[in-house]
């Protein structure tokens, strides 16, 4: 057996953000940057472990909003638009830089980059990314999991146990529709948890999830593994928990890894810098500037001028930087093994974003942490937390407590005097719901009112995104954030009153179908009846025969 495992679990997250109604909308960038950025060189790398046929554990969570964003022909369409702008500004900047020799060279980098973007976007996966994860997972390299159908935060929506069982159950049917497959761990939002979530997990078929640290350290019963072994919430589904080392070596703002003065500066980007008749085509509404991902500059420090980047150092940095991640996991795991009954499992989970878009290195610095752990001569295996249970049967019981993995490690980052206000609305229309569903029980809908029905639980879903109080706490794009809550919710008013009495405008629908349009197989009737775990399990086992 092995003296101990490493669990690396990537969380790839985007808010629903698809606006059919406009030629083109500026938040969707969001996902055009993280194709771009994140999950294109993610892939870039994955296939580069595959040719070199290194043998790996990796987990990768997909929420629900951003499959359906992935696998959208309009946003595929649009990423067209975006990557091909991208890569007509780096052949401006190619002309524009010849006679700066650094600059060129890092101009000639970006078009190479963008081009070889496109060729696996486009050509090697036919525009769905999704395919690529799939390769990866089928190749058993990757174990893919998937989230609470928007990322609602479940811990400040449990004020109905329909609204987070829909949340949950709308979550793992969306992977399943698009993946084929039943995923056997599921992401809480923000690593949310309450006592009593478990159950609801059970129901959708889930075998693990993940909380953090304090989670398991303040237990109903003091755990004797710690974080270093997942613990039985009481009915066999299993809690895993963030370790704390890891976590600090990649996140901390000061000593993390992404902060150190070769790697890429964020923050330094040619759509702030350069003059703005020269750089119009390519920033938004050709006036305002934003980001555009061509940045010459290394991070340098806080107290001197930003110098050029150097791609080979950077990359050699990321090197070193695995290195030392993978020697201190194992000094780790030496420590834990003399002093517990199995094989620790350290999980150091991420958002994946963080790799390519503010670490640019991030993803070769993920790729060398896989290699040096295949290479490891003392007893360190990668490892999915699926994999982990299957090879240890019996494990520390008791009930995590509350917890996220949010500032002070409780629910205030989702609620405060920024957000507060959407929560009795979110209750309500919760109810409201409740109440339409509980009105059909044993009255065979129309099909029309069964339209109207499904689209009011898409409206509410939608609403209860974790990402709008998110960024109202931050004070990025505030206004966009209350103006996605505040149409969701009346567009779920509307409809409730339109089905109250019996008034519903097919036009009215047809167009709020266009606009929300993501969760073809919700049922606006799992929200008064839960199924329960057998017939359940039969329509998972439904969606993956089709």
């Amino acid at each position: 057996m092995e003296k101990g495992f490493l669990g690396i679990i990537l969380h790839a997250h985007l808010p629903f953000v698809r606006h059919p109604e406009y030629d083109s909308f500026f938040e969707e960038i969001w996902l055009f940057e993280a194709i771009t950025e994140c999950y294109v060189p993610l892939i870039r790398s994955l296939e580069r472990l595959h040719r070199d046929q290194v043998n790996y554990r990796l987990t990768l969570s997909l929420s629900p909003p951003l499959i359906s964003m992935l696998s959208d022909e309009l946003l595929q369409s649009r990423y067209l638009i975006y990557i091909n702008n991208r890569l007509e500004l780096a052949e401006k900047e190619i002309i524009r830089t010849r006679g700066i020799p650094e600059y060129h060279k890092l101009a000639r980098l970006y078009r190479r980059l963008y081009q070889n973007t496109l060729n696996i976007f486009a050509r090697q996966y036919d525009c769905n990314l999704l395919t690529a994860f799939q390769k990866f997972n089928a190749a058993g390299n990757l174990e893919l999991i998937t989230c609470a159908a928007t990322h609602g935060f479940l811990p400040l929506l449990n004020k109905s146990e329909a609204a987070v069982r829909n949340q949950i159950n709308t979550g793992v049917e969306t992977f399943i529709s698009h993946l084929g497959f039943a995923p056997a761990g599921f992401w809480l939002p923000e690593c949310g948890y309450y006592p009593g979530l478990e159950k609801h997990l059970k129901n959708a078929g889930i075998h693990y999830f993940f909380v953090d640290s304090h989670g398991i350290d303040n237990a109903s019963i003091a755990p004797p593994n710690s974080v270093y072994a997942p613990l039985n919430c009481g009915n066999n589904v299993m809690a895993f928990a963030r370790d704390p080392e890891s976590s600090r070596q990649v996140w901390s703002s000061h000593d993390g890894y992404p902060g150190d003065y070769d790697y890429r500066e964020y923050y330094s980007d040619i759509g702030f810098e350069l003059d703005l008749d020269y750089i119009a085509p390519y920033i938004l509404d050709e006036h305002i500037r934003i980001n555009t991902g061509i940045k010459y500059h290394r991070v340098t420090g806080t107290d001197r001028a930003k110098e050029i980047y150097h791609p080979r150092q950077a990359l050699h940095k990321a090197q070193q930087h695995a290195h030392d991640f993978i020697n201190k996991r194992q000094l780790q795991i030496n420590r834990l093994s003399t002093g517990m009954d199995r094989p620790p499992i350290i999980v150091s989970p991420y958002d994946a974003e963080l790799f390519g878009h503010w670490w640019f290195e991030g993803p070769q610095w993920l790729e060398w942490v896989l290699r040096f752990a295949d290479k490891d001569t003392n007893a360190l295996q990668t490892i999915s937390c699926g994999d982990y249970l299957q090879q240890i049967s019996t494990h520390q019981q008791a009930v995590p407590s509350a917890s996220t993995w949010g500032d002070q490690g409780y629910s205030s980052f989702w609620i405060n005097e920024t957000n507060d206000w959407i929560y009795p609305l979110l209750h309500k229309a919760g109810a409201d719901m409740e109440k339409l569903a509980s009105s059909f029980t044993g009255v065979k809908a129309s099909p029309l009112q069964e339209r109207a029905l499904n689209q009011a639980v898409r409206s509410l879903l939608l609403a209860q995104a974790s990402d709008w109080p998110f960024i109202m706490k931050t004070g990025t794009t505030v206004e966009y954030a209350r103006k996605r809550i505040t149409d969701h919710l009346a567009r779920f008013n509307y409809l409730r009153d339109c089905i109250r009495n019996n008034a519903i405008n097919e036009r009215y629908l047809c167009a709020l179908e266009i606009l929300d349009d993501v969760f073809p197989g919700v049922d606006f009737r799992d929200f008064n009846m839960p199924l329960q775990p057998a017939k359940r399990a039969d329509k998972q086992k439904t969606l993956v025969d089709s």
